[in-house]
């Protein structure tokens, strides 16, 4: 087996590349700027060289208070450093600092938004007469997906999954719109027949469904929840802030993702996706889309001091966020044309966690010491260490594996998941239902490198449950 080095700033190329790449559009920026003329310095902005240095050192030496995202022995939460292309377009254009909510304010990064939101729309398959525009997570894209179902549907509720993400109740409240869960069936998908009961009520005007929950990273069937939607005249609307990009292997038919769930995306009526999550960037770069551009009317508004520069629409026009950072646009537009949207390009990248995850739980099946608790759909593994016998031991255990990963030598991260307690008894055989939900242990595999290391994670996985169960 091939081993690269790992870097300061990632796993996909060497430093030298990011450290070369930024000098050469620092050089570029300078230059253009050089060209409007010598700018007079003022006083009141100069810094002593020394004290920044000091500054840097003090900020450098707090950013190691953090676990190593970049590493795959760190594989948790939904983390991990943006690709070095994308920090490069990031930095471009954050030495212009435009302001991709009117076209004066931004005019370069505007026209590459509205490109990125494009292949966006094209890599789902949605109309590319629709309408769409990043924002700066993905809370802000379902709120602003949430904001035209109220409007399109006053006075109806929202209905979604017991385990789509907390935004989706959240963004409600501030909505002011009744948010309805549906129970989940035993892989975590929406229960169909709990939803077509609710939706028989008339009480629902939106169906939110979610392609990769953050839990578990399943996705609901959004093609026949969609037919269900529409039978009862309901709006569709699709998290897919973490799941959205594997519509790449699904369009390509890649049995390592649920291909037909995926697809129907294209059929609803609003999508989310995160581009900071598995399209490479840092994070501040979420995306809304809808299929039927007419929604825009519902955003209109003035702004006597901006919006003059253009008879074409401004981005601004169509977002409920005012200020939005135009490098989010450059880096994303930059690495959509390095990695473009298909089974080779960024779809290679996706593929490698998606292997890494049902390598892994292969593993957990031929494991004496862990045990899967569901078999991913994505790149999400859930385990659980076989010598619990109840849910409180297990919830127990999986605490004390977390921390004595994070805190001996051979360090290793994972993340926690609460799960209910009845699911839970249904996944672990022989395991006793003494409390309402336990902790299991989660697995976020997002990184290329992972497929790489997975067999050496189960092992020092496998070596934190034999010392946890030797302890207790």
């Amino acid at each position: 087996m091939h081993w690269r080095p790992f870097v300061r700033f990632g796993v996909f190329v060497v430093s030298d590349d990011l450290s070369g790449w930024c000098a050469r559009v620092i050089a570029a920026m300078t230059a253009w700027q050089e060209g409007f003329g010598p700018v007079p310095a003022h006083p009141a902005t100069d810094l002593d060289p020394a004290r920044v240095e000091g500054l840097l050192d003090e900020l450098t030496t707090r950013l190691r208070d953090n676990y190593p995202f970049f590493h795959p022995r760190y594989a948790g939460q939904m983390l991990k450093p943006p690709h070095p292309a994308a920090i490069a377009a990031h930095l471009a254009a954050m030495l212009v600092n435009p302001n991709n909510h009117a076209l004066d304010g931004g005019p370069a990064t505007a026209a590459m938004e509205r490109e990125a939101v494009a292949v966006l729309a094209a890599m789902l398959h949605l109309p590319a007469d629709g309408l769409g525009h990043l924002t700066s997570s993905g809370t802000i894209a379902n709120l602003e997906a949430l904001f035209v179902a109220r409007e399109l549907h006053p006075g109806r509720g929202v209905a979604c999954s017991a385990d789509a993400h907390y935004t989706h109740g959240r963004m409600c409240h501030l909505l002011g719109l009744a948010c309805e869960q549906v129970p989940v069936d035993a892989a975590g998908r929406i229960d169909l027949d709990a939803l077509d009961a609710l939706l028989r009520t008339g009480r629902i005007g939106t169906v939110v469904l979610t392609a990769g929950t953050t839990g578990l990273g399943a996705v609901d069937a959004v093609d026949e929840a969609l037919a269900l939607a529409r039978i009862h005249g309901v709006r569709v609307h699709v998290d897919a802030a973490y799941g959205g990009f594997f519509a790449i292997l699904a369009w390509a038919g890649d049995p390592l993702v649920p291909s037909a769930p995926l697809r129907a995306v294209a059929e609803c009526d609003s999508v989310v996706v995160d581009p900071h999550k598995h399209g490479l960037q840092p994070y501040g770069c979420g995306a809304v889309l809808f299929r039927d551009a007419s929604v825009a009317r519902l955003y209109a508004h003035d702004s006597p001091y901006t919006y003059y520069t253009s008879a074409v629409g401004h981005l601004g026009e169509i977002s409920l966020e005012c200020s939005r950072a135009g490098a989010a646009a450059a880096a994303l537009w930059l690495t959509l044309r390095a990695f473009p949207p298909t089974p080779d390009g960024l779809g290679a990248v996706l593929a490698a966690g998606l292997r890494a995850a049902r390598r892994w739980s292969d593993l957990l099946d031929g494991s004496e010491l862990l045990a899967p608790c569901h078999r991913p759909e994505l790149d999400i593994v859930t385990l659980a260490p076989r010598s619990a016998h109840t849910l409180s031991g297990l919830d127990a255990a999986c605490q004390a594996m977390l921390r004595r990963g994070m805190t001996e030598p051979d360090p290793v991260f994972l993340s926690t998941l609460r799960m209910d307690g009845a699911r839970l008894v249904g996944a672990l055989p022989g395991i006793a239902g003494d409390a309402p939900s336990a902790r299991v242990l989660r697995s976020v595999l997002m990184k290329p490198a992972h497929e790489l290391w997975v067999e050496r994670l189960h092992a020092r996985v496998e070596e934190l449950a034999l010392s946890v169960a030797s302890s207790s």
